[in-house]
């Protein structure tokens, strides 16, 4: 950091590049969110026009989830070799450019390509946030860390559908498109101009911040050297699989929601995009507050002096128990639970 910007901050205070950095990651998921959205969101208006079935959504939704996947493995390796910062601005060049492209598409087998496009360039927000994390955060941060790129995703669910039938009633369906994209584009400007190096190399990192994250007192110590592990190895080892394992669990239930609520309120209640925009963002402000309560609350256990281990399972553990006793509630039929 300069030493103009070092004399300007008052004494005691260390900066918090660390903080901006997260900030515009969580961003980047909400904008993510939308993208990915606004195709259930205007789909009654998108079928109407291409002539497609609810058939046909479902094939997109395969494809883009086979995409995603595959991305997963893509960008998780690509941002090993090339870095956080030209990894992240790639992955989000790429999807804004396949979404803005979903405008000049009027069939499905257009939409089964840029959905395809779309899948494995937007599954590079989750490795490289993941990698941000560890390079910027000290271990008893970054559960909170991940706590607020986490709840990006779902403010990103719970704007995107009043904002993209905001859109729609202004623009229409391929308007929308291009103006989501555009906003994806836009967001390159301040990562460029603030994700400029590592925190061992960071011009705005002063000594204090650097030695917290580095987790060392000696602020100059060295990073360690890269390690590119093979799938095999990764593998190897028993906490890939629990990772493994839990996402193989849970992501069919969130997917569920962002895929297909949207479809359910169309039909089953005959809702139009105006009235889906009005509701569909509801489920997800419960996923944006457990997200931010379960990372603020493993941090609180570690700095009680947990192990970090076992501040994250009992987290975990609270929140699965929440959410089975959620499950076991008796429920009312849909009708009477939206009379209500």
């Amino acid at each position: 950091m300069s030493t103009a910007s070092t004399r300007m901050r008052p004494a005691g205070k260390r900066s918090a590049v660390r903080w901006l950095i997260v900030a515009l990651i969580a961003v980047a998921t909400v904008i993510n969110y939308i993208d990915r959205n606004a195709l259930a969101v205007m789909w009654p208006a998108i079928s109407r026009d291409i002539g497609a079935t609810k058939e046909d959504y479902a094939l997109l939704v395969t494809i883009f989830m086979l995409f995603y996947a595959a991305g997963q493995f893509v960008f998780g390796r690509l941002f090993d070799i090339i870095g956080t910062r030209l990894g992240f601005a790639l992955s989000i060049a790429v999807w804004s450019i396949s979404i803005a492209l979903h405008a000049v598409t009027h069939s499905i087998m257009a939409f089964s390509v840029v959905r395809a496009l779309l899948g494995i360039s937007e599954a590079g927000a989750w490795p490289g946030a993941v990698k941000a994390n560890a390079e910027w955060f000290p271990a008893r941060e970054r559960a909170l860390a991940q706590g607020i790129f986490n709840a990006g995703a779902s403010i990103g669910a719970i704007v995107s559908a009043p904002l993209i039938a905001l859109l729609f009633l202004s623009f229409g369906w391929k308007g929308t498109f291009v103006l989501i994209g555009v906003l994806g584009m836009l967001w390159l400007l301040p990562w460029l101009v603030i994700y400029r190096a590592g925190p061992d190399r960071h011009p705005w990192v002063d000594a204090a911040e650097r030695a917290l994250i580095l987790d060392a007192p000696d602020a100059g110590s060295a990073p360690p050297p890269a390690y590119l592990p093979t799938l095999r190895q990764l593998m190897s080892h028993r906490q890939s699989w629990g990772i493994v394992l839990a996402r193989f669990f849970l992501d069919p239930i969130w997917w569920l929601f962002v895929s297909w609520l949207p479809i359910y309120l169309a039909e089953t209640f005959h809702f139009d995009i105006k009235q889906i925009g009005a509701f569909a963002w509801v489920p997800f402000v419960g996923a944006m507050l457990g997200s931010l309560c379960g990372g603020w609350l493993s941090g609180r256990l570690i700095a009680a002096g947990w192990s970090v281990d076992r501040a994250r399972k009992w987290t975990i553990t609270l929140g699965g128990a929440s959410w089975r006793r959620r499950c076991w509630a008796p429920c009312r039929p849909p009708t009477r639970a939206w009379r209500c």
